[in-house]
Parts: C-alpha cells; structure tokens; sequence
C-alpha cells in the first residue's frame, strides 16, 4: 500500500477538501483526486461522496480513519528508529486559541524547534470550541486551550498553569459608566469578543445576568488584536486574559475595569488522544509545554 496516498487522504480531512489539500501539498488537483481513486480501488471501498460542493467522507472512510492513523504512525516509527531528537523527520500538529499563540508560544517554539529540527511543527489557531474535536478526528495530536467543565472519555487533559481574565475599556471611558459592581444598571457599551462561546466569556455573561447589568447587543471579531483595537478606539469593552494585555496596561491605551471576578483563577491545559501513540517529537511536545506553556498571571 502507497503510504502517499493515505497522506493525501489525510490531507484532504485536514484541509477540508481536495483543492485545499492539493495546495498544502504542493500537488495538482487531478493528482489528489488520481490518488483517492486508486486508493478506492485499491481497499474497494467508497471513500467520498459529493454532498452539494462539498466533498464529505463516507461512512466507510471514517470506519477505516483509525487505521490508516495506524500505519502512518508505523511509518514513522520505522523512519525514526535508532534515531536521536535532532535527526528524527516527521510532523507534530497543535491546535492551539489565538491569545495562547500569540501571547505564550513563542518560548515554546524556539526551544522545540532547537531539540527537533527536521520536525515540520503545524500550529493551527482556532477557536477553543473547536480544539477537542480536532483531537477526536486526529487532525491535531496536542491541543493547548483554556479549561472547560468537561471532556470527552478519549481526551487526556492536563493542566498547565492558571491565568486571570480582565475586563477592559479605552483610556478616554467615561469614568462615570466604568462601575461593573453595583447591581441594575443599562451600559452603553457592547462586549466584543472573538469567541462567543469562550469559556472566560460565558464565566463573564453569567456575572453580569447575576448583577442584571445590561448592554448593548455584542460584536464578534475575528481575533484577540482586533479586539483591542476595538475597544483602544472606544467602540465597546472587552474581556481578555491578563497576559494578553500587559503591555497595554502599563502603557495606558488600555485600562482595567474593576469586577467581582477579578481574582477569579482559570487554567490552561493540553490534552491529547488517550489511543494517539507517542511519537518521539510528541513527548516532546508535552514535556516543552509544561516547562513553557504554565501561564501564570
């Protein structure tokens, strides 16, 4: 069996569909599809159908999903054997939220790409909703992300370090709108987000229906930078975590609002596949993580 043709399959899942994984992998769309064909034939299974423009994996793709990680993960096995971190090939993949990459990794990167540096590292940014599932369907092996009240059976999850989340406004607010404490009030101002659903956020929804403190309607926004951005311009309030915001605290664009959940502590995590095998550069992943990776804020 061409270990190359169970790549591309791979690829497409990761990607989302077979122009995306043709690029990725620097082939042309008629080499991805030739490959997909001769891996049907080969298994004598249907491995896509077309549903609308989207090409979707059948039933009989996903039952044979785990396999096909098993004999990569074999592959690579053999590839590496007898061999230390610094000449071991392969790839690790992370998915990881947008603060966390942003304001934390760096570290992290620098020293894991030292230690293994014919390892190809794929880091994804994607909102912490998301992450789990990434490690369900194997197109991430590490995910980084702040805790939620749970976890699927298959997710190992361990924490890495706590960190503090703190409601901002721009330097030039109305001192006057600014009181987050006192119960019954409407506020002009609409929270802005980039992650609706993030766990921090909801934490903040639920105090603010607990002290009926009312606002406008949200805005969502593509990313933790825009979100400063947009509330820096005084278009709304924000709740980030504190290491995202050091530098503009101390520099005045700016400014924390005070709340009853300032002291509040939350934690970063990673978890992985409890079936996923332990690659060489994966255990050094975890380990790196731990040292690197435990926000404390």
């Amino acid at each position: 069996m061409n270990t190359k043709n169970l790549i591309t399959f791979k690829t497409i899942l990761e990607a989302g569909s077979f122009q995306k994984a043709a690029e990725k992998l620097n082939y042309t769309q008629s080499t991805v599809t030739f490959q997909m064909r001769q891996l049907e034939e080969e298994l004598s299974l249907k491995l896509f159908e077309k549903i609308g423009r989207k090409m979707e994996l059948t039933q009989a793709g996903k039952d044979i999903l785990p396999y096909v990680d098993m004999i990569l993960q074999g592959a690579e096995q053999i590839n590496n054997y007898g061999k230390n971190l610094s000449e071991i090939v392969g790839m690790l993949k992370i998915s990881i939220p947008d603060s966390i990459l942003i304001y934390v990794m760096q570290p992290f990167i620098r020293a894991f790409l030292h230690e293994a540096p014919n390892v190809q590292l794929v880091i994804n940014s994607m909102q912490s909703g998301e992450i789990s599932q990434s490690i369900l369907d194997g197109t991430a092996d590490i995910g980084v992300n702040c805790e939620k009240d749970h976890y699927p059976d298959t997710v190992i999850h361990e924490r890495l370090g706590t960190y503090r989340v703190v409601l901002i406004a721009a330097p030039f607010a109305d001192d006057k709108l600014l009181d987050f404490v006192t119960p019954h009030q409407h506020k002009p101002f609409s929270l802005i987000c980039n992650e609706p659903d993030g766990y921090y956020q909801t934490e903040l929804n639920k105090y603010l229906v607990e002290k009926d403190i009312i606002l406008n309607p949200p805005m969502k926004v593509q990313s933790i930078e825009a979100v400063k951005k947009c509330v820096m311009n005084n278009l709304g309030i924000a709740i980030v975590p504190s290491y995202a915001i050091i530098e503009e605290l101390k520099n005045g664009s700016l400014r924390a609002i005070k709340t009853e959940i300032d002291d509040k502590r939350y934690h970063s995590i990673y978890l992985y596949h409890k079936n996923k095998w332990q690659s060489p550069q994966m255990k050094l992943a975890l380990k790196l993580l731990k040292q690197y990776v435990g926000i404390d804020s």
